[in-house]
């Protein structure tokens, strides 16, 4: 099989890094991260008009350029390498997926708002007793005239503050529907907070939100979820690539100039055999990320089959890698000041998102019984 990218997705991975290279300095996107609104709007900004990869996978019609999997892997992987806090999954992966799949004028709408870089959207699909089952949805909509009144709570909605648009799942009907809302709608109520890796968040609670009739995008929204999870799912594990990529090479760059007993301790046999098994997981990650982006245009089960196993593979790399490289640093590897403490931060973060390492490696074992 062929992994060689083509001229104009190399390009692609040039324009984005270069631009994250001259714009986006680690000290300056932390100490955003902890003021104000707590992200970049003019990096968002540019990244939707100087680079345009806002809209990169998104259709034509919608101001994208019809881009696919292997786009997004390439765009995700390059804003690990960087940290980027900007919601790129929540609003392009996650958001775009499901305006996507549901189609209508105010999907379109939104499509075209987020490859312009002015609508950012969460997903509000997890509840205080759902876990990691997007189908656990205890979140009700009525209809109240040509209304919807919907009310429920939904729990760790990343990039939730930031959002112009939420979209939410409840049950209408008695099936599992998609709904977006305004995020200044009355009733609609945002406890925020900062996650360990520093991106926004908030649970959200529904107090008989009235929302009008084009918002429900999806009366039947099962598949769709679980088709955009994996999708989302294969992004997250590309972005956790390029982290671990920069953090395994920080760490042999370190090794080569950290000197103890007179000599770099890069030269002691035992840490070269640490810094070979953190390059065998990065390796494995890899090849699991470049399966699942593959695989996204697959029947279900094979796909969903592909996302588990990257998923799995990446928990256990991220873990791996993130650990050692903290302890190859020593007690400097948790500071602040140095880059590698933020990135274990996030790549301990990673483990947990759409679903953990071992629900993941479970999900595997069951798509492949007989």
């Amino acid at each position: 099989m062929d992994f060689t990218f083509t001229a104009e997705q190399e390009l692609l991975r040039d324009i984005v890094t270069e631009f994250l290279a001259a714009r986006y300095p680690l000290e300056p996107s932390r100490a955003a991260a902890r003021t104000g609104a707590g992200w970049q709007p003019e990096i968002w900004r540019g990244l939707a008009e100087e680079v345009g990869i806002l809209g990169a996978s998104l259709p034509e019609s919608a101001g994208g350029i019809g881009g696919g999997p292997v786009e997004t892997m390439i765009i995700a992987e390059a804003l690990g390498a960087a940290l980027v806090l900007e919601p790129y999954v929540d609003t392009v992966v996650v958001g775009g997926g499901l305006l996507r799949r549901a189609g209508g004028k105010r999907a379109e709408d939104l499509l075209s708002g987020i490859a312009a870089g002015e609508v950012v959207t969460g997903f509000a699909a997890l509840e205080p007793r759902s876990g990691y089952d997007y189908t656990a949805v205890g979140t009700g909509a009525v209809r109240d005239g040509d209304d919807w009144l919907i009310t429920g709570e939904k729990t760790v909605v990343t990039a939730a503050p930031l959002a112009t648009h939420p979209l939410v799942t409840a049950v209408a009907d008695g099936e599992i529907a998609l709904f977006v809302v305004d995020a200044d709608t009355a009733g609609l109520t945002m406890r925020a907070y900062r996650t360990i890796d520093e991106r926004q968040a908030a649970d959200l609670t529904f107090d008989a939100v009235r929302v009008p009739a084009d918002a429900l995008l999806l009366a039947h929204a099962g598949e769709a979820v679980a088709a955009t999870v994996d999708e989302a799912i294969a992004a997250v594990c590309a972005e956790a690539v390029g982290a671990m990529r920069k953090v395994v090479d920080d760490t042999v760059a370190y090794a080569k100039q950290r000197r103890q007993f007179g000599v770099a301790i890069g030269s002691f046999q035992a840490l070269q055999h640490r810094m070979v098994d953190m390059l065998l997981e990065l390796e494995q990650a890899v090849a699991a990320t470049y399966l699942v982006t593959l695989k996204l245009d697959a029947p279900a089960a094979e796909r969903s089959r592909a996302a588990s196993a990257a998923k799995a593979t990446i928990g256990r790399a991220a873990r791996r890698i993130g650990q050692e490289s903290v302890q190859l640093h020593g007690a400097m590897g948790m500071t602040e000041e140095l880059a590698i403490g933020h990135f274990f931060k996030r790549l301990t973060a990673v483990q947990y998102e759409f679903g953990t390492t071992d629900q993941h490696i479970a999900r595997y074992a069951a798509l492949t019984r007989p």
